[in-house]
């Protein structure tokens, strides 16, 4: 014979479902004045629905308002290039500053007197030039270890400069400035951002010639520039391009002028790429910045 337990989920069940009436009285009359039936199940939906409203509108409200600038641990992704872009522009500030201080102590001193004109240096071109040929003469003690040297070495065939490796290049830096954005096949980033001072000089890393150079709304004014062994430097958001298509260039020959702005990039920017046979190429493996 199978005892059956006592009813203990149906019984709490019923209890959940069982209606309570809430009233509201007038304290001087004692009549109702609002009632309502709740059940502790209906209390329990009604309060989850409030805390799951609560946290959505709350995370809302954080993520998409300036609140969350004062949460800690959250960055911004574009503060390093703004931290590096107003670093650089103080520390220019300041080197002006110290320029005209100087200028003004020495316009200072000259009004004063206490510098002299004795004390100022002849810049006469003829004396200058006299002054060079006579440093440049050698001594006798020099003409003599000269001597002796080529003698020594004119048979020897390790002073014979062996034909140098065609696959070396050496690449000049395309501009003066501070990497904020590296190398990264995965994110399809094939070439680094650089943070400049304005106006600052682009320069070709090799020689080459010019086989673009034209405005595109996406990067302004591009240049690339094809060199030896199938490379091809590639050059993004100039103000002003100095080449035009099929000129030829020497390494580090000035090719544009940097300071445009690229999209939710602040300050002055530049993007570079080096591209071998068709492929990306880190610029930082052959390149020291």
């Amino acid at each position: 014979m199978i005892k059956k337990n006592p009813p203990k989920f149906k019984s709490f069940l019923n209890k959940l479902r069982f209606q309570y009436r809430v009233s509201v009285l007038n304290e001087n009359t004692l009549e109702e004045s609002f009632h309502v039936r709740l059940s502790r199940l209906s209390v329990l939906i009604y309060g989850s629905t409030l805390v799951f409203l609560t946290f959505i509108v709350l995370t809302i409200l954080i993520f998409l308002s300036p609140i969350r600038y004062y949460l800690p641990g959250y960055g911004d992704s574009g503060n390093r290039g703004n931290i590096i872009h107003e670093s650089m522009h103080t520390d220019s500030i300041l080197s002006q500053i110290e320029i005209q201080s100087n200028y003004l102590n020495v316009i200072k001193g000259v009004i004063s007197g206490d510098i002299k004109a004795d004390s100022i240096t002849d810049l006469d071109s003829v004396t200058l030039q006299e002054q060079s040929k006579i440093m440049l003469e050698k001594s006798k003690a020099e003409k003599e270890f000269v001597e002796k040297y080529e003698n020594e070495e004119k048979f020897n065939l390790s002073s014979i400069n062996p034909k140098p490796n065609e696959n070396m290049y050496v690449f000049f830096r395309p501009t003066k400035g501070v990497i904020s954005s590296t190398f990264n096949l995965s994110d399809k980033n094939f070439g680094i951002d650089i943070i400049t001072s304005p106006n600052e000089t682009v320069v070709s890393v090799l020689a080459g010639t010019v086989v673009y150079a034209a405005f595109t709304f996406d990067f302004g004014w591009v240049i690339q520039i094809q060199h030896e062994n199938n490379y091809l430097s590639v050059y993004k958001f100039n103000t002003r391009l100095l080449k035009r298509v099929g000129d030829n260039v020497k390494a580090g020959e000035g090719i544009a002028i940097t300071g445009e702005t690229g999209e939710n990039k602040t300050g002055n920017h530049f993007y570079f790429e080096l591209w071998q046979q068709g492929k990306p190429i880190n610029p930082e493996d052959v390149i020291i910045f």
